[in-house]
C-alpha cells in the first residue's frame, strides 16, 4: 500500500515517503527529477522504463529541444562468484530481463527524491538519484553493505535520440573510455563518469576500480504506458557495461554520474555533494512554502516541491517559464498564468513570479501572449484567446501579494495595450462587441479556450462566440488594471469598459431575474446549464453543463446574487463533481464520454466529453469558502491528496476517465499541482479561522 501524505513534517527536515516491496515494484508509479533547463529524469519508482520519455532527457535549447540520451543504468552484482542483475527492462509485455524488480524489498522518497533498496544472498545495495540544478545530469549513488568483498558492474542503456521517438533499430554509438571516464558519441554526446568519495581516495580499504574495455550489445525495450496509449511501443538501445566496482569487507560508495552534453551544462559536481547541495535546497523549499501560507503541512511540502519541477529558465526570450507537464509538454502560455499563484505566490518564490511575467510580457504580439513556445526554439504559437486575460489576473494576485508597486507601474502600460489590443480586435476574430462589450472570440478551424480538442478538420469542443469563462477573465483583466492602476496613483483606463461588460454578463443567465428566488432556474439535475457555457456566434445560449460556469465564478468578478451562485454549485455537485475533480461534461448529456485513454484519436475525442481534470476544483473550492462550505470544501481535496501517491509521485495527473477515475495524461501536470495547492490552503486557512472562532 502506498503511503499516506503526513498530515506535518518537522520544521527543518526533509519530507520523508516510504514504500514497501510491493508498492515499489508496481510500474505505474513515476518518478520525476528536473534541472530546471527543461531537462528531466522520469521512470517509475522500481527503475523500470515504461515510457519512451524514461531516462535522461537534456535540453539543448533551454526549455526545449530535448533528446534522450540514457533509458536506465546497467547493474549487475557479483557475490560468491554468483551474478544477479540489479536492473529490470520490460522487453515484452510482462517479461524482464534483470532481477531488479524480485529484488527490490522498498524505496523511500527523501523530499521526493528517489532511493531503491535491493537485498540479495546477504548484500543490500541502497541507491539515490540526484539531477543538480542547471546540469543536464543524472547521478546514480550507490551505497554497499556487505559482510564479504563484492563486485558492482556498472554501465547503461544508451539511447540518443529526440524524447517523442523511439529506435527502430539500434543507434550507432561510438563508446571512447578514458579511465573513469566513459564518451558516448551519436549525433550527440554523453559523457559517463565513474566517481569514489573524496573521503576514500587515500583509504586502502576503498573499492577497487576496473575499467572495462566497451563491448556495447542491441537491448531490446518495451514500454508498457506507450503500449496503452496507442503508441510505439518497442524500441532498441545499446547496453554496455564500463566498471567493475570491488568493494571490500563491509562495502563502500560508489557513483556514476551521466551527462548530456551542450553549451551550456557545467562539468558534473562531485556527486555527493550535489546530493547535500539539493537536499538543502528543498529544505528550503518547503520552509519557504510554509512562510508564505502559514500551513506548516505535509501538502504543503509535498507540493510545494513538485511545483519546483514546473519552474525553467528560457533562452529566447530570456527569462523565467512553466512547463505545462511532464513527460510531453513544453512551455504553455496558458497554463503558466493559471500555475502561476500556485507554483511562485504560495511557494515563497515572488522572484520566479515576477521572471515569468516579464517572460511573456516580452513576448506579446497583438495583445496576445504565446499559447506555446515551437519545440525548436525558433518562434511560438498565439491561438489562445485566455492566455493574456489569465496573465493580467497573474499579475494582479502577484502585486497585491508582493506588494511591488515599481513592478505594476512598470508593466502598467504594457497590459493597457494588451486589454486596447482586445477592446478594438485583433487575431483569430478576438474583438469586444460594441453592443454588450463581451469579448467574442473565434474564427475558422482554430481553438481558443482551454477546451482546445481537435482531430484534423473536427473540432470537438467548438466555442466560437462568447465562452462564459472568457467574460469572467475579460472582467477579471479589466478590474485588474482598475486596481493595479489606482494602488499606483493612477486613474485607470478601462472603466467604462469594466461596466459595459458587467452588463452584458447577465445575458449568459438564461433564466435569471435581478434577485431569483431559485424557482427560474433549473433543477442540479437538469440537463440545461444554470448559466450558459457561452453564447454562440449567432447569440444563442450553449446550455451545456460544464465546469467554465464554475471557473467564472471563481473568479469572483461575475456579477451574480448568493441564489445563483448556490444553482451553479449544485447542479455542478449533481453532475460534475468526482472526488479526482470535475467532468469537462455532464455524464447526462448524449455527447458524454467516460472513457478517456488508448490512441490519440479516442483521447482527444473523450477529453473534454467528460474527461475528469483536477484544476478547476480550484474554483469549485473557492466558491464552496464563499458560501461558507468549509467542510464541504475539505472533502472536496481528500480525493486528490490520496491521489498524489498514485501516479506521478507527489504530483497530480492532467486528466482522469470519466467513468473509471483512471489517471491519464501527463502524470506531472503545473496547473493541476498549482491548483490543488492553492485549494488546500484557502481551506486550512479557513479551517483555521473557523477554530480560532470556535
Amino acid at each position: 500500500m502506498t503511503p499516506r501524505v503526513p498530515l506535518s513534517v518537522s520544521p527543518g527536515s526533509a519530507s520523508r515517503d516510504s514504500f514497501g516491496p510491493q508498492a515499489a515494484r508496481d510500474p505505474a508509479l513515476e518518478v520525476l527529477l528536473t534541472d530546471g533547463l527543461g531537462g528531466f529524469a522520469l521512470s517509475s519508482l522500481a527503475g523500470v522504463p515504461t515510457r519512451c520519455y524514461s531516462g535522461l532527457v537534456v535540453s539543448q535549447w533551454p526549455p526545449v529541444q530535448r533528446f534522450t540520451h540514457l533509458a536506465a543504468p546497467l547493474e549487475e552484482l557479483e557475490v560468491a562468484g554468483e551474478q544477479a542483475a540489479l536492473h529490470a527492462l520490460e522487453i515484452a509485455p510482462g517479461v524482464f530481463e534483470g532481477c531488479g524488480l524480485e529484488l527490490l524489498s522498498g524505496a523511500t522518497l527523501h523530499s521526493l527524491l528517489p532511493q531503491r533498496e535491493q537485498f540479495w544472498r546477504g548484500v543490500r545495495v541502497q541507491r539515490r538519484q540526484v539531477m543538480p540544478r542547471e546540469s543536464g545530469a543524472l547521478m546514480f549513488l550507490y551505497d554497499v553493505a556487505a559482510r564479504d568483498s563484492v563486485t558492482l558492474t556498472l554501465g547503461g542503456f544508451f539511447t540518443d535520440r529526440d524524447m517523442h521517438a523511439v529506435h527502430r533499430q539500434a543507434p550507432n554509438l561510438i563508446f571512447q573510455a578514458n579511465g573513469k571516464r566513459v564518451t558516448v558519441q551519436g549525433k550527440r554526446e554523453t559523457v559517463v563518469c565513474l566517481h569514489l568519495p573524496e573521503a576514500e581516495q587515500g583509504n586502502p580499504n576503498k573499492p577497487t576500480v576496473s575499467p572495462l574495455t566497451p563491448a556495447p550489445f542491441v537491448q531490446r525495450l518495451y514500454y508498457r504506458l506507450d503500449e496503452a496509449r496507442g503508441e510505439p511501443s518497442t524500441e532498441y538501445a545499446r547496453g554496455c557495461a564500463l566498471w567493475r566496482v570491488t568493494f571490500p569487507p563491509g562495502g563502500g560508495h560508489v557513483a556514476i554520474s551521466v551527462q548530456g552534453v551542450t553549451p551550456q551544462t557545467p562539468p558534473v559536481p562531485d556527486p555527493w555533494e550535489a546530493l547535500a547541495a539539493e537536499m538543502s535546497r528543498r529544505d528550503d523549499l518547503i520552509e519557504r512554502a510554509w512562510r508564505a501560507t502559514g500551513v506548516t503541512d505535509g501538502v504543503v511540502a509535498t507540493l510545494a516541491l513538485a511545483a519546483d519541477a514546473y519552474l525553467v529558465k528560457r533562452a529566447q526570450p530570456d527569462g523565467t517559464s512553466v512547463i505545462a507537464g511532464y513527460p510531453w509538454f513544453s512551455d504553455w502560455g496558458r497554463d503558466t498564468m493559471i500555475a502561476l499563484t500556485g507554483l511562485t505566490l504560495l511557494t515563497g518564490r515572488a522572484e520566479a513570479a515576477q521572471g515569468i511575467l516579464r517572460t511573456y510580457l516580452h513576448s506579446v504580439r497583438r495583445g496576445l501572449i504565446p499559447n506555446h513556445f515551437h519545440d525548436d526554439g525558433g518562434g511560438a504559437g498565439y491561438n489562445t484567446v485566455d492566455g493574456a486575460l489569465w496573465l493580467a489576473v497573474a499579475l494582479e494576485r502577484y502585486v497585491r501579494r508582493a506588494g511591488d508597486d515599481s513592478f505594476a507601474r512598470e508593466c502598467l502600460p504594457a497590459l493597457r495595450e494588451l486589454l486596447g489590443w482586445h477592446r478594438e480586435g485583433t487575431d483569430h476574430g478576438i474583438r469586444v462587441d460594441a453592443q454588450d462589450g463581451l469579448l467574442r472570440a473565434g474564427e475558422g478551424q482554430v481553438q481558443l479556450t482551454w477546451m482546445d480538442a481537435k482531430i484534423h478538420d473536427w473540432v470537438v469542443t467548438p466555442r466560437h462566440g462568447k465562452p462564459v469563462e472568457i467574460q469572467a477573465l475579460w472582467l477579471a483583466a479589466l478590474e485588474a488594471e482598475k486596481r493595479l492602476s489606482e494602488g499606483v496613483g493612477e486613474v485607470p483606463l478601462f472603466a467604462e469598459e469594466y461596466e459595459r461588460a458587467r452588463k452584458g454578463f447577465h445575458a449568459l443567465w438564461p433564466q435569471s431575474t435581478p434577485e431569483p428566488t431559485g424557482l427560474e432556474q433549473p433543477a442540479p439535475h437538469s440537463q440545461h446549464a444554470v448559466l450558459a457555457d457561452g453564447l454562440g456566434p449567432d447569440g444563442q445560449p450553449d446550455l451545456s453543463v460544464r465546469p467554465n460556469a464554475v471557473i467564472a465564478l471563481g473568479l469572483g468578478v461575475a456579477p451574480a446574487t448568493d441564489a445563483q451562485v448556490d444553482a451553479v454549485l449544485a447542479q455542478a455537485e449533481a453532475q460534475l463533481l468526482t472526488p479526482l475533480g470535475l467532468h469537462t461534461l455532464s455524464p447526462l448529456d448524449s455527447r458524454y464520454l467516460g472513457n478517456y485513454g488508448g490512441p490519440q484519436l479516442i483521447r482527444d475525442a473523450a477529453y473534454h466529453q467528460g474527461t475528469v481534470w483536477p484544476w478547476p476544483l480550484g474554483a469549485y473550492v473557492e466558491l464552496l469558502l464563499s458560501r461558507g462550505e468549509v467542510r464541504r470544501a475539505r472533502a472536496a481535496l481528500s480525493g486528490l491528496l490520496g491521489h498524489l501517491w498514485e501516479a506521478g509521485l507527489g504530483h497530480v495527473s492532467e486528466v482522469f476517465s470519466g467513468d473509471a477515475l483512471h489517471p491519464g495524461g501527463c502524470p506531472f501536470q503545473a496547473w493541476s499541482v498549482a491548483e490543488v495547492l492553492r485549494a488546500h490552503v484557502l481551506v486550512s486557512l479557513a479551517e483555521k479561522e473557523q477554530a480560532q472562532k470556535g
